[in-house]
């Protein structure tokens, strides 16, 4: 398994310093947010060029771009169509930047919370994009996330089913699926099966309430709570049956640790790598 950096914690550098912080910490790669000063569907292509020509430098792959582009669940017609294009846009610069996978948000609500007609719209803009991804070679990725129309493992595949695409799959991602509270262990990789294109990885642990750096509110089935974000190993969530899954399933794609917790970024993303290259036994 290869580990990545999103670089989503590391808005406040540009591409190219936080590039250099990931190749520096160890990283063999970085997942670009689709947010600027990074990447974006606005992104000029002679910019994106050099993106590629310093990730080349650093030696860092590119394995995904974190894209911000779908909510096609909850949103207007005209709205799915915008977000369609800028989703075209990010698959060329997935190609200029070798980046194998393309992530959509399917959007909302809750799974718990959604109707069919939620899925049935969703799955019908992934489609479209699905086609366009196959010209392009690439693959899509949808996030397991919580406050989403696929929190567990079962509404995933239910989207996944309705959009019955090859070229559509899934990230895990355990901690969005601890706030669901829902399995996210051996089970959970076992049941996504070939469909698990992709692993995040981060930690956190719910609180008695909200307010102070680095915490936040959501509703879950629970109702409203609160979560804080923390350095992996330091919050609640067990990845161990994660990672027992992905080698029993035979899993050697990349893992992407995207720590929001509020301490500097350069000095979270090397505690984060030290910790899950223990955890993978690479220490």
């Amino acid at each position: 398994m290869k580990i990545a950096v999103f670089s989503g914690p590391l808005l406040d550098y540009s591409a190219r310093e936080a590039m250099e912080l990931a190749a520096g910490s160890g990283y063999a790669g970085i997942e670009l947010a689709c947010r600027e000063p990074h990447l974006s569907p606005a992104t000029s292509v002679p910019r994106v060029r050099e993106m590629k020509r310093i990730a080349d430098h650093y030696g860092l792959a590119i394995p995904a771009l974190g894209g911000y582009a779908g909510r096609f669940s909850e949103s207007g017609d005209d709205e799915c169509r915008r977000e369609f294009e800028d989703f075209c846009r990010l698959l060329e610069h997935a190609g200029r930047l070798e980046a194998d996978m393309v992530r959509i948000f399917q959007g909302g609500p809750n799974a718990f919370l959604a109707a069919d007609y939620h899925y049935e719209k969703a799955a019908y803009w992934l489609r479209r994009c699905a086609a366009e991804a196959r010209k392009h070679g690439k693959r899509i990725v949808l996030e397991i996330h919580n406050v989403s129309l696929i929190e567990t493992a079962d509404s995933a595949l239910r989207l996944l089913d309705m959009v019955g695409e090859e070229r559509v799959g899934l990230i895990h991602d355990a901690a969005n699926m601890y706030i669901a509270d829902t399995d996210y262990g051996r089970e959970s990789v076992k049941r996504l099966g070939r469909r698990l294109f992709h692993v995040h990885v981060k930690d956190i642990k719910r609180i008695e309430r909200a307010g102070g750096p680095g915490t936040f509110r959501n509703v879950t089935r629970h109702g409203e709570e609160a979560f804080r974000q923390c350095l992996l190993g330091e919050g609640e969530v067990d990845h161990s049956g994660l990672i027992a899954g992905l080698r029993e399933t035979g899993y050697d794609g990349w893992m992407t640790l995207e720590c929001f917790a509020p301490v500097p970024p350069e000095e979270q993303i090397v505690h984060d790598l030290a910790v899950l290259r223990r955890w993978l036994g690479l220490a």
